[in-house]
């Protein structure tokens, strides 16, 4: 099928840029030392996941329980929820360790004694590891602080729990304004959490793992000590924001939005058919302003057109300026780079993975909706 037959808005996945993708941060990874788990949230694909692994990914990364029982149910075997899983989600968590090698994150002491007594009244032990704020102020145990290291040393002690390690989100970086903050911020993060380790080290606790996970500061693991598991998720497809972040060139970013021109009330704008239902209203961020929705790109995706902005979106609308006026007319076709890749995919029940001007798969997206 071509896309000139398609009807449109349609999520487009250009399948050269997706696979160079994932050789790209897995060669990378490699050449580090380090395990890479990528995040499944960004695809929500088990074929995906499926082929990182077979490119060497050492398991996968979901956010929620419902995403895990998707890629356990497609035959993945290694999983880590990155995310504070209550205990009410007790027997999931225990079916799906009976199918996969299942972790899963604790900051809260409350928590970690729960999973330990449900663990250790079904006589299992379930993989941990310690979240730590490194600065993003989400979720995660404060370092700088004594009692860390007696949060640690609490949750090594629990029967049902098996202790691999430390874990962070360096969320706060997607906020830097420069390439060195970022980098900056990177290497801030594996050094609190390898000075937490090796406090941990030396009151006697072993701690194996130390997890990072973000896709803009992934491309200064060379610099970071002591990190042994990279978790990016967006780098399979990029955006506009890791374009903004300089963690992507635009011939790396793999997914786009063909859209239609459907209105043109005036010479300077015109209304597409992907509005926040399609786009998202999520904004985009980097080391310079980022005004609008997306970003829209000649028909081939190969150039951005600067003299378009996206200026707003009603729900099924997409409202286009442009300085110059525009040969467009209604049933003409654009292509779209979104601000946010993750949420878009998150909006449809299958893409398209293209070659050129050509459909060779319809890819579902299997794990679409999965929040709990």
């Amino acid at each position: 099928m071509l896309l000139a037959d398609l009807p449109t808005p349609q999520v487009l996945i250009d399948r050269r840029r997706l696979l160079e993708n994932i050789s790209r941060v897995q060669a990378l990874a490699t050449a580090a030392g380090v395990a890479l788990r990528p995040h499944s949230k960004t695809h929500k694909s088990p074929a995906i996941a499926q082929w990182q692994i077979e490119r060497g990914a050492a398991g996968i990364c979901c956010a929620k329980v419902g995403e895990a029982e998707v890629m356990a149910a497609a035959g993945i075997g290694d999983i880590r929820l990155a995310y504070p899983v209550n205990p009410s989600n007790a027997a999931r968590v225990l079916a799906l360790m009976d199918r996969v090698s299942l972790s899963i994150v604790v900051d809260h002491l409350a928590v970690a004694q729960a999973w330990s007594e449900l663990m250790d009244r079904a006589d299992r032990v379930l993989d941990v590891l310690v979240k730590v704020d490194v600065g993003f102020h989400r979720c995660g145990i404060d370092p700088a602080t004594p009692a860390a290291l007696d949060f640690v040393r609490s949750i090594d002690s629990l029967r049902g729990l098996n202790l691999r390690g430390l874990l962070s989100h360096a969320g706060h970086g997607y906020q830097a304004t420069t390439e060195n903050e970022l980098e900056v911020i990177a290497c801030r993060e594996s050094q609190i959490l390898t000075d937490l380790r090796d406090r941990a080290a030396e009151a006697g606790i072993a701690l194996e793992e130390i997890s990072v996970g973000a896709t803009p500061t992934l491309r200064f693991i060379t610099r970071q000590r002591g990190v042994t598991e990279l978790r990016p998720g967006n780098y399979v497809y990029f955006d506009r924001t890791q374009l903004a972040l300089g963690a992507a060139a635009l011939d790396t970013c793999a997914l786009t939005v063909l859209a239609t021109v459907v209105s043109k009330p005036a010479n300077d704008r015109v209304i597409l058919d992907c509005g926040s239902k399609t786009l998202t209203s999520d904004l985009s961020r980097g080391f310079e302003p980022t005004p609008g929705y997306g970003l829209v790109l000649n028909p081939d995706a190969t150039a951005i057109d600067p003299t378009f902005a996206i200026e707003r979106l009603s729900e099924e609308h997409a409202t286009v300026r442009t300085s110059d006026g525009t040969p467009l007319q209604p049933g003409d076709r654009v292509r779209i780079l979104p601000n946010h890749a993750c949420v878009v995919v998150n909006m449809v029940d299958e893409v398209l993975l293209v070659e050129g001007d050509q459909v060779i798969e319809r890819l579902p997206v299997a794990a679409r909706g999965k929040i709990a």
